[in-house]
């Protein structure tokens, strides 16, 4: 990456400031030295609608447009393990992401796509281990090793039951699934992270930033706990672990977040796991600017709104980074509005001139300060969950749901209160409503997914199918590695919702007791 070494007045600028560097434990300035000088975050946009052929047009295009890596959304019924032909999918298929039924339908979503060459994140919890299978065989058909593919699959399902309620199976079982995929890509994957651990859907669900953070990494401890207690050296797969954080509007606060995170996990891996390999060590995140932020009213101002919060990201540190659309409080984005989001991000990179040292925030008295009160109050959250016994038991009492909650309804009486200004919408109001091009999703998009699928059932072998799933359901009862078992369901053309269904009838399903 070529970049300028000084800025338009031809005043030069070095390296870094400050006597501690970026790249030094704990890593509160950065986890590499040299941070965006020696290469740019890498920019996503996360993007999936109605079929797969859709899907795959507007990734070709966001490819051509100047993406370097790909972030899939998949649609509700994928999400809850349902394929597009069940009765509770009517209505859904295709309408917040891609519909992935089948083996079929994700060679035909990475058609045209390097899986040797383009980075992949997928945003699937409960159905996690399937889609990851479905990936890695068509990698396969393509030739490309499973060594060579990277990307991350975000896998957290503990953000689920307290932020974003899809899952499907209970807490212990589902966390069984989680460790199988993480020791499976352990050994299997080196490049491919096998968890990305989410805070964004805890700030999404209303949280305060500490309890995001805090939240988010005591999440981490737990798969932590979880893959050690397997038999996993902490060494052999933490420096795969990755995470996922929200950027919001508040923007110092965010940045001291990002900083504050860095610090926090360090010290964690070091102190609390014993962890010796320097990877284990840093926490590298993927930032997704706040969709909870957009307004329907005046979408314009989103586009200011998603160039602040991706600017706090890239200050902040981020290792890969999504902007959201200004159409997205109305519907999933159009092409126009994923490409203004795309190219904000490369005016931070290319115009802004903020790559040009590392940690240019550094030093700043209220950024420093603020860091060490949100370090202070994350982890003061940590403890308390820790004496509650660890997340899943805090998750059972209602803690974190509890929290969050509260929070937001304190956040939202602010806004009604006019103690919080969001602007065109308690002030600053426009009457006229602005009109902006919305995508819409062609209805006729599940009934040529429900068509296909019928297809493909009558030409698979449908007595294949039956002993794979009861080889899987036989892994499921028992205390093996399930992914070997997931993977050969996969090559016979299992469906999601028939693997899905293969594990309910082994764990049961999940109903969560409300808490108020």
């Amino acid at each position: 990456m070529k970049t300028r070494r000084g800025n338009l007045s031809g005043i030069p600028i070095e390296n870094v400031y400050g006597p501690e560097a970026p790249g030094t434990f704990p890593y509160t300035r950065g986890i590499h030295r040299d941070m965006y000088r020696g290469k740019l975050w890498t920019m996503r946009q996360f993007s999936g609608f109605g079929t797969p052929e859709d899907t795959n047009r507007r990734y070709l295009y966001l490819l051509e447009q100047g993406q370097t890596g790909l972030s899939v959304a998949f649609d509700l019924p994928t999400l809850m393990g349902y394929d597009s032909d069940h009765p509770n999918s009517a209505g859904e298929v295709g309408k917040c992401g891609v519909s992935i039924s089948s083996l079929e339908d994700m060679e035909t979503l990475c058609r045209g796509i390097p899986l040797g060459d383009v980075s992949v994140s997928m945003t699937i919890n409960s159905p996690a281990p399937i889609l990851f299978a479905m990936y890695l065989v068509v990698a396969e058909k393509q030739g490309v090793g499973w060594d060579r593919v990277s990307g991350t699959l975000q896998n957290d399902i503990l953000k689920e039951y307290i932020a974003q309620k899809e899952y499907i199976y209970p807490p212990r079982p589902s966390m069984r699934l989680v460790t199988d995929v993480i020791e499976f890509a352990t050994e299997r994957t080196p490049r491919f992270n096998p968890i990305s651990i989410s805070g964004y859907h805890i700030r999404e669900a209303g949280s305060t930033a500490v309890q995001e953070l805090a939240f988010t990494l005591r999440d981490g401890i737990e798969y932590v706990e979880w893959a050690l207690e397997r038999g996993l050296p902490v060494d052999a797969f933490a420096p795969r672990l990755s995470f996922f954080f929200n950027s919001h509007n508040d923007f110092f606060e965010e940045i001291a977040k990002f900083r504050a995170a860095r610090k926090i996990w360090a010290f964690t891996m070091r102190d609390r796991f014993a962890a010796q390999d320097e990877r284990s060590l840093k926490c590298r995140f993927h930032t997704q600017t706040a969709g909870c932020s957009l307004t329907w009213q005046q979408p314009y101002n989103n586009v200011v709104r998603t160039a602040l919060q991706g600017l706090a990201a890239v200050l902040g540190g981020t290792q890969s980074l999504h902007t959201n659309s200004l159409d997205e409080a109305y519907a999933l984005p159009s092409e126009q509005a994923v490409t203004i989001a795309l190219r904000t991000q490369q005016i931070l990179a290319h115009e802004s001139n903020v790559t040009a040292t590392a940690d240019p925030l550094g030093g700043s008295y209220f950024v420093e300060k603020m860091t060490l009160d949100v370090e202070a109050a994350a982890n003061d959250y940590i403890r308390r969950i820790d004496q509650m016994g660890g997340m899943i038991p805090a998750i059972e009492r209602g803690f974190p749901q509890s929290e969050i909650a509260n929070a937001s309804y304190e956040y939202q009486r602010s806004i009604e209160t006019g103690e919080q200004t969001i602007v065109g919408v308690n002030k600053f109001n426009e009457s006229a409503d602005e009109r902006i091009e919305l995508l819409q999703i062609d209805e006729s998009a599940q009934q040529r997914q429900v068509d296909e699928l019928r297809d493909l059932k009558k030409k698979r072998d449908g007595d294949r199918v039956e002993a794979v799933l009861d080889r899987l359901r036989e892994a499921a009862r028992g205390t093996e590695n399930t992914m070997p078992h997931i993977l050969g369901a996969v090559r016979a053309y299992a469906t999601v919702g028939e693997i899905c269904d293969a594990f309910r009838d082994i764990f049961g399903t999940y109903t969560e007791t409300s808490v108020l």
